[in-house]
């Protein structure tokens, strides 16, 4: 069994609580459709406990904009934030950032964190790919847009696990998915310390703007009048 984890964005609250859900089911495995980067202040906490339990990532947007020193041109927010990491960051874990994979493909299922013309920035709106013949994949996997999905093709599905560390689909329970044993794939949820997130990043610095948005499942800026 595999636990699929995707845009933890610095929560570490949040991805405790999904890893306990992930231990609890049995996975022996995790992969992480990266964005492990961004958002909120706990970066060092997650990406030490991905790398004790040795799990994979593919590379995010916000995981690209640390390791190449960029900025994200849509987000005023995202760019404090990233800021912010830069400067706390461990040496250790920005290396482990730099080994992040393009994609992963196994047992049937093309996992990106974007899309499949841009696997690290494209937000998928089109599912017309599905309907295309296609002789290895039978699910296509990717996170990115924070919104937890299933669509069924006609010769393949698609899923989005949705996001540990930001769901933006009305839901503030942490979001995640399980590949069962007969690689099947089943979307969850869970609930987490928001308090203990907002407190940290409260520590840090930063405004409750940035993390409001916690409690009602949007992006930030969404549940109040800018």
């Amino acid at each position: 069994m595999t636990g699929i984890i995707s845009d933890i964005h610095g929560n570490y609250p949040a991805l405790k609580a999904v890893l306990q859900q992930i231990d609890k089911a049995g996975c022996n495995k995790i992969i992480s459709l990266g964005d492990v980067a961004g958002y909120y202040c706990m970066i060092n906490e997650c990406i030490y406990e991905l790398r004790e339990r040795n799990i994979i990532n593919i590379l995010g947007n916000h995981d690209n904009y640390i390791i190449s020193n960029s900025r994200c041109e849509r987000s005023y927010s995202a760019n404090l934030c990233l800021d912010y990491q830069r400067k706390i960051l461990t040496s250790e874990n920005i290396d482990w950032l730099h080994q992040s994979v393009p994609y992963i493909k196994e047992h049937g299922y093309w996992m990106v964190h974007g899309g499949w013309k841009d696997f690290i920035d494209e937000y998928i709106n089109d599912y017309s790919f599905l309907d295309i013949p296609g002789k290895e994949i039978h699910s296509y996997l990717s996170g990115h847009t924070h919104i937890q999905t299933f669509i069924r093709g006609k010769y393949a599905d698609y899923y989005n696990p949705g996001s540990v560390g930001q769901p933006r689909d009305g839901h503030a329970s942490a979001a995640y998915a399980i590949i069962d044993e007969y690689y099947n794939l089943h979307l969850k949820r869970t609930e987490y310390d928001i308090e203990q997130i907002i407190f940290e990043m409260r520590k840090a610095g930063f405004s409750e703007r940035i993390s409001s948005c916690l409690y009602y499942g949007c992006k930030i800026g969404q549940d109040f009048i800018l």
